[in-house]
């Protein structure tokens, strides 16, 4: 027996959702009415949830498998048609997205922090994707924050548990719940996208492989579709059940929290590929033996060969970069005659382009690289066209890299995180660079002459929004770059993120550490913006 429930509730504070949804400490979301407050939020915000489909699924953290109950419960209650929600829970975002437009349903929720760490005492996040499968856009977000600050109650089934377990379809109450296999729709996309035959002669003649999900959502669809299709070699995919915790680590593909697979990539005993994945999927890492490849180096190289792949043999109507990424991929599209795009950091405003052919392949130096097959990211994606370019080219990533340099030049590049700082700290950094702005230009730093500096504004180029202060930005004569941008990511203060790059032209300097290539645009982007005078930090936290 199942009925309704309305509970009486009251706005919370701090329901406001950002470029990535809601994401809050695990025990915030598990407080009284948290949860249920937004995502009655998201259902008032979108107008309701009667008579529409919705696609569910997370990437398996802490609170994962109960949020999705509760979820369920809550659409039915709600009047929602049907849920398509993946095995035990999960789907990765790339999947969701899939899913999404492959279904026409009436948008997901989507369960992630993303990269974020795990756990009872970690991080914790609910995002509303929208028909496109794309993250909700600003116009979206706005109107489900401003439900946040008027709910007066909420609507749940009173039911017990759905299972999630087994494959098929289910009744609660009078809502469809169709419970789908996580990995098989995605694969299918996948097939369609790459020349499996190609990669599988590749494996077949001795290739070899590490891939890292990092005890993340990736592992299943990485084993299902790099070992048992393709013909890696068991033990290819490393961490591969994914944990509620992440095994205790710290989901984010880069040197720092993969270094169990960058020693070995950089080890005598080095596969000849090596790869991983973030907590939700759609983050990626490229490592080829003894060679780190950048995101931006990543998005350029993809670019310049991704006509290799039959799902793009016909060639890229066009390529979008976030605005401190890398301007390698520039160099790329100028060379091929098609356009370029420099948009605010997040996903969603590639969404647009995408969905307007006006761009093909999409990325973010922060290991984010996808294309318009789905409106997120997609970190095995990115592995599998890799791998189709190997296997096209026959030859290893460190030469693909140094002929690519070779022939664009090189973008010696790097981010510096500094994390957790005091918001207010970090909110007078900033501030004190706006303020200097105007007065920038010709001043010398660190041997370095300002150029022109500017806080980053874009005009959507299909629909005429405008999203102001989206970075501030210092250029060089040299053009050398240096961009300061606050993070939203986090659950824990503030992230500065620091982003510097310096051009190359000639070979014969193209292969330095890029810290010692960059180190005059380092030491410049400190003394601009008193980072250690106002923060206290000698250092970043994290170099990528």
């Amino acid at each position: 027996m199942t009925r309704i429930a309305i509970h009486d509730t009251t706005p919370i504070d701090g329901q406001k959702p950002g470029t990535s949804g809601l994401r809050k400490k695990t025990r915030t979301f598990m407080e009284p009415h948290f949860l249920e407050n937004f995502v009655q939020s998201i259902f008032d915000g979108i107008g309701g949830a009667d008579g529409k489909t919705f696609v569910l699924g997370g990437d398996g953290r802490y609170f994962n498998d109960r949020a999705a109950q509760v979820i369920l419960r809550m659409a039915a209650a709600n009047g929602a048609a049907k849920v398509i929600v993946g095995q035990n829970g999960l789907l990765s975002t790339p999947a969701a997205s899939h899913v999404i437009r492959k279904r026409g349903t009436d948008g997901g929720i989507i369960l992630s922090a993303s990269h974020n760490p795990g756990g009872p005492d970690e991080d914790f996040g609910v995002k509303f994707n929208t028909p496109n499968g794309g993250p909700a856009p600003e116009e979206v977000t706005s109107r489900i924050h401003a439900a946040t600050k008027v709910i007066q109650r909420y609507k749940i089934l009173e039911a017990g548990d759905v299972d999630l377990e087994t494959i098929g379809e289910s009744r609660l109450d009078g809502m469809l719940v169709e419970v789908i296999d996580p990995v098989e729709d995605y694969a299918a996309l996948m097939r369609e996208l790459f020349d499996f035959d190609a990669i599988r002669d590749l494996f077949k003649g001795g290739f070899t492989m590490a891939f890292d999900a990092m005890h993340a959502i990736t592992g299943p669809y990485a084993r299902r579709i790099l070992e048992d299709e393709l013909g890696a070699a068991p033990g290819t995919v490393r961490n591969g059940t994914p944990s509620p915790d992440f095994g205790g680590g710290h989901p984010d593909p880069n040197p720092v929290w993969a270094k169990e697979l960058m020693d070995l990539m950089m080890g005598p005993d080095a596969p000849d590929f090596g790869a991983a994945s973030d907590g939700d999927g759609d983050r990626n890492m490229i490592v080829g033996k003894g060679t780190y490849v950048t995101p931006s180096d990543s998005l350029a190289v993809l670019a310049a060969q991704a006509h290799l792949a039959p799902g793009y043999a016909n060639g890229l109507a066009g390529v979008a970069r976030s605005m401190p990424t890398s301007a390698a991929v520039d160099r790329v599209a100028e060379a091929k005659g098609i356009a370029c795009f420099a948009t605010p950091t997040g996903w969603k405003f590639f969404g647009n382009l995408l969905d307007a052919g006006m761009a093909t392949l999409c990325g973010e130096e922060s290991a984010g690289t996808g294309s318009n097959h789905v409106r997120e990211k997609d970190g095995l994606w990115a592995v599998l066209l890799w791998l189709n370019i190997l296997a096209a080219t026959g030859k290893s990533v460190a030469d693909l890299l140094s002929e690519h340099w070779k022939e664009y030049g090189r973008n010696y590049y790097s981010r510096h995180d500094y994390e957790a700082l005091d918001a207010v700290a970090a909110g007078d950094l900033v501030d004190g660079l706006r303020e200097q702005l105007s007065a920038l230009e010709g001043v010398e730093v660190e041997g370095l002459t300002v150029s022109d500096a500017d806080e980053f504004s874009y005009t959507d180029p299909v629909d005429g929004s405008v999203a102001n202060a989206q970075g501030i930005r210092v250029h060089f004569e040299d053009g050398s770059r240096i961009v300061y941008r606050l993070s939203g990511t986090g659950t824990v203060g503030a992230t500065l993120r620091v982003y510097l790059e310096r051009y190359e032209s000639d070979p014969a300097k193209q292969h330095l550490d890029p810290q010692e290539a960059l180190a005059p645009v380092i030491a410049a982007a400190d003394d601009l913006a008193g980072i250690r005078d106002r923060t206290g930090r000698d250092a970043p936290d994290v170099r990528t």
